[in-house]
């Protein structure tokens, strides 16, 4: 069997066994579609699809069953067809054939496009006579072809049509103002579900107070718009007109998730239509957003914050829809200008919150997706044109990052800035690219906004069945340019004059319930909308005295501060014994585990054999014991990236495989089990191993999203290779680095960046550390206090100091992401260990580490950081030059550790050094030289100069010629001395 087919047999064996969160029985979600419209395509016989292949081949493997964290969706299956709708469909093989061709090409001939851009095609395949069968009259029996509905009941079908009666079943199907796309799923059941949902779909009259909630939100945002062009007519607001049904898109599916019992939304969004959003159906208060927009900060002034622009303002809402009683709480989260940056942290974000109700007790019988869902808002040219878009997209259904299922809204603007999209993408649609996941796509006209709310609702009823993604593509218009200020005519003068002459989306909607008698009076229309305008005028007039609240720090996250007062310095320190249990039970396996060999030589044999001594627990030990440490005491922790299971290096082997089945165990989450926890009564936490697509950008923004979640996860990134975060640039600058000063958000997401020069090249040597230091708000004034920082940087050299620091990480009254210039070479150097009382109750993280044997008259101190230390102290040693040359590590880079170095400085001039020397195996351009020179010079006595030693400045971080390398490694290393 081929290995292609062996990882499909294996995922769908697994996709039955486990796509709970831990439930026994399974439960149907309903909604407020029909049972007509909600239900599976009848056939005679009721039987399940039997798939000889998947029956006679049982899973080969059981890669990740059982292993935390693992979750796939429910799998559905409709029944196969009858042997007589086989017979049927055999018999009438080219009306198969025709409405085949209705659902693979019907959107093409759909009117979808309000401005008339893309004019509906006559398409050569819905000709029925290109299949022989051209006589309207002749009847056909459609059982097991085609759905149309009874007059009387639409769910139920005829057993036989006219043909002139299915083709225009087929065009109202799939040719009207929606379109559909879904023949490229690759479920057969998924198919033919959507099929019949959508050829059964009751277009049953609105009730006239759906048509008037619909008329009230366009109605409302269209004067909003008209407020902010009147009062503001400077500022780039990035409007809605021409998109006004966005409002009704999102109405409609926070309505049909509050109705379906999903408790949270997690929304990104980009900057068009924000405003609107905020203030029309979010209740965001218009005073705070006239205050932020008077060029005023949206938090108080005494928080030391530098904000962030008008269109990314966030906030949170409780919605409430007919007669629920448990509101659905929508939570819209910051944004960057860097469009679609978002949309990995939303999907990272609402899988948190899903696995915290389970983690929490709060549902251990749902199934992933089943009470937090995902809302992804997308523009037609990012969408398309940012990768981003297509690494988050990968992200969906994998089984550690899957948050069962985001709706994805292209608002499409038919336009890109100033670019056309015959410009902008090689693609007929904007969201072709999502058919790489089997994403069904619906196309719909946003001028008719009743057409946009059926188009959702069958959207939410697809991903609520199979939770997975789909996607709505609102196509509309822009009514101004990219933003306010801005002139489309320059460059599409055809597209503006078409548009300045049509009336807008709510005066359609207007003219549409007027003729229907929905709304008769125009004075009213008129009096509701000057009573909107003027509202927003006196929230205006408030907004002068307004004095904005810090929203930050509520719920999971009140037991955190911001960090100028009231800062906590945790002891990191765990008991030799327990540090001890952890070690062992962190290589445990169940009876009859057949492990590789060299693992158990290499790894779990020395990890018993270090533990029972003591005296020289290696990295990864230190590791199990910092992770094992954290469980016990009921956090949790998340580990992401590429291979981090066994770690890039053969280092961790946090999960063990069984060699004859795949089988895997990751032994840390059975601790309490195993009897390690003195008080057994308490629930351990768990370790999340989650070995990541080949994608950096977007994994790396999940991870960042996990973090905002909840304070009590320790989340970690690891790259595989330090440098291999470069593909994530864009989250590290608008969200790690300065994700709280912009929008008050703490985060405490750790990046395991592997660093150090051992001969690998340009792109295996070095973290770029200098980079992240770089983006280190630390003041240069070393008489001021550090004060708080935005992010932590260490580079550790010994196991103990990396226990700490991530121990450290969950133990501080609040939360700063963490970069660790984690090791290679080190995580197996002799001696690069700690003894197990190095991590005992009373120890903590060192920010400095003097010299361990301390010259007491040395002529020359070294100032270092990283694994440069062991060679340089191996060369000191073969020189004889102890007693002469002190090497003092800097753990910590930022913050720098003054008052730490301060005093080590003041140590060594009292004791006769004369010599100051900032050693590093970096070039001269990177590396932490340029960060800490300019504020380790100004601590050395009056006089002194601090020198450089290091290879000189270079464009690449490494030559990745050999011999080369190791000229400059010992120059660098002998030339020190």
């Amino acid at each position: 069997m081929s290995a292609i087919l062996r990882t499909a047999v294996r995922r769908q064996a697994l996709a039955r066994s486990h796509g709970s969160l831990g439930c026994t029985t399974t439960t149907t979600t309903t909604t407020t579609f029909s049972t007509a419209r909600a239900s599976i395509l009848r056939t005679p016989a009721a039987a399940s699809v039997a798939r000889s292949f998947h029956s006679a081949r049982p899973a080969l493997y059981e890669y990740d069953k059982d292993i935390y964290g693992f979750r796939t969706p429910r799998v559905f299956e409709t029944p196969d067809y009858s042997e007589a709708e086989r017979g049927n469909r055999n018999d009438n093989a080219n009306l198969v054939r025709l409405v085949h061709m209705y659902r693979l090409h019907g959107h093409k001939a759909a009117e979808v496009d309000p401005l008339g851009i893309t004019h509906s095609e006559k398409i050569f395949q819905l000709d029925p006579a290109r299949y022989g069968i051209a006589d309207p009259k002749r009847t056909f029996p459609v059982d097991g072809i085609v759905h149309v509905g009874e007059a009387a009941d639409p769910a139920v079908s005829k057993s036989e049509a006219p043909l002139e009666e299915i083709i225009a079943h087929l065009r109202k199907s799939y040719c009207g103002r929606i379109g559909y796309e879904f023949t490229h799923i690759e479920n057969l059941s998924e198919r033919k579900w959507f099929a019949q949902l959508v050829e059964s779909y009751n277009y049953k009259k609105m009730e006239s107070t759906e048509k008037k909630r619909i008329f009230e939100l366009l109605s409302k945002s269209e004067v909003f718009d008209h407020f902010m062009a009147k009062k503001f007519p400077q500022v780039k607001r990035y409007g809605l007109e021409g998109a006004e049904s966005m409002m009704i898109v999102l109405d409609t599916l926070f309505k049909e998730a509050n109705l379906a019992g999903i408790r949270d939304v997690v929304m990104c969004m980009p900057h068009r239509g924000r405003l609107n959003l905020l203030t029309d159906l979010f209740e965001y208060d218009p005073t705070a957003l006239f205050h932020k927009v008077k060029g005023n900060a949206e938090f108080p002034e005494d928080i030391p914050a530098a904000g962030d622009v008008l269109s990314h303002l966030a906030t949170s809402v409780d919605l409430t829809y007919g007669a629920q009683k448990t509101p659905v709480h929508v939570a819209m989260l910051h944004n960057p200008s860097h469009l679609e940056a978002a949309n990995p942290v939303a999907l990272g974000k609402a899988r948190a919150k899903q696995m915290y109700m389970y983690e929490a007790g709060q549902e251990s019988d749902c199934y992933i997706g089943d009470r937090v869902m995902c809302v992804q808002m997308h523009g037609d040219a990012a969408f398309c044109g940012q990768g981003v878009v297509t690494e988050t997209l990968g992200l969906a259904n994998l089984p550690h990052f899957t948050a069962g299922g985001s709706v994805h809204v292209i608002v499409n603007n038919q336009i890109g800035y100033t670019t056309p999209a015959m410009n902008a993408r090689s693609s007929y649609y904007s969201s072709d690219v999502a058919k790489m996941i089997s994403c069904p796509v619906i196309h719909v006209n946003a001028d008719h906004p009743e057409d946009v709310a059926h188009a959702t609702a069958i959207a939410f009823e697809y991903r609520n069945k199979f939770r997975k993604d789909v996607i709505i593509d609102l196509i509309a218009y822009r009514r101004m340019g990219h933003n306010e200020l801005d002139e489309p005519s320059f460059t599409q003068p055809a597209m503006y004059k078409n548009i300045r002459a049509r009336p807008s989306v709510p005066k359609l909607y207007e003219q549409k319930l007027t003729a229907e008698g929905v709304v008769s009076d125009s004075a009213a229309i008129e009096t509701m909308r000057t009573d909107y305008f003027n509202k927003l005028d006196k929230h205006l007039e408030a907004s002068y005295n307004y004095t904005p609240k810090a929203d930050t720090l509520k719920n999971k996250w009140s037991t955190m501060t911001i960090p100028t007062t009231a800062v906590t310095t945790p002891n990191t320190g765990v008991a030799i014994d327990t540090l001890r249990d952890i070690g062992r039970r962190s290589i445990e396996t169940p009876e009859g585990t057949a492990v590789h060999p060299r693992v158990q030589k290499y790894h779990i044999d020395a990890r018993l054999r270090k533990v029972e001594d003591g005296n020289a627990v290696d990295w990864a030990s230190a590791e199990a014991m910092a992770f094992g440490s954290l469980l016990l005491e009921g956090s949790h922790v998340r580990i992401s990236g590429q291979d981090v299971g066994r770690g890039t290096f053969s280092q961790r082997h946090a999960m063990l495989v069984d060699q004859n089945t795949e089988r895997t165990t990751i032994p840390l989450n059975n601790l309490v089990q195993s009897g390690t926890s003195s008080d057994s009564t308490n629930r351990q936490g768990k370790l999340e191993i989650a070995n990541s697509s080949l994608s950096e950008f977007a994994v790396l923004g999940f991870e960042y999203g996990v973090s905002w979640e909840t304070p009590n996860r320790l989340c970690i990134w690891e790259a595989q290779f330090g440098d291999f975060f470069n593909g994530a640039q864009i989250i590290i600058d608008t969200f790690i680095n300065s994700g709280e000063t912009k929008w008050l958000r703490q985060s405490g997401l750790v990046m395991l960046l592997p660093h150090g020069y051992e001969n690998g090249g340009p792109e295996h040597s070095s973290c770029r550390i200098e980079r992240f230091l770089q983006l280190c708000d630390q003041t240069y004034d070393v008489n001021e206090a550090p004060g708080d920082v935005n992010m932590h940087v260490v580079n550790p050299t010994t196991p103990a100091q990396y226990f700490h620091v991530l121990r450290r990480q969950l133990h501080r009254n609040y939360r700063k992401p963490l970069i660790i210039a984690s090791p290679k070479s080190l995580l197996r150097h002799p001696l690069c260990t700690s003894p197990l009382s190095a991590m005992e109750p009373g120890t903590t993280f060192l920010p400095v580490i003097d010299d361990p044997s301390r010259p007491t008259s040395p002529k020359r101190v070294m100032f270092v950081s990283g694994k440069i230390y062991y060679e340089l102290v191996k060369e000191r040693t073969s020189r004889g030059l102890e007693s002469d040359v002190a090497i003092v590590r800097v753990e910590e880079l930022c913050p720098l550790p003054i008052g730490e170095l301060r005093d080590v400085v003041e140590g060594y001039a009292s004791d006769g050094a004369v010599e100051w020397t900032w050693v590093q195996e970096e070039p001269q351009n990177q590396g932490a030289y340029t960060f800490v020179e300019p504020r380790l010079r100004e601590l050395l006595p009056e006089g002194a100069k601090l020198n450089y030693h290091g290879r000189k400045p270079s464009a690449a971080p490494a030559t990745g010629i050999s011999k080369r390398y190791r000229i400059e490694q010992d120059a660098v290393v002998k030339g020190a001395f």
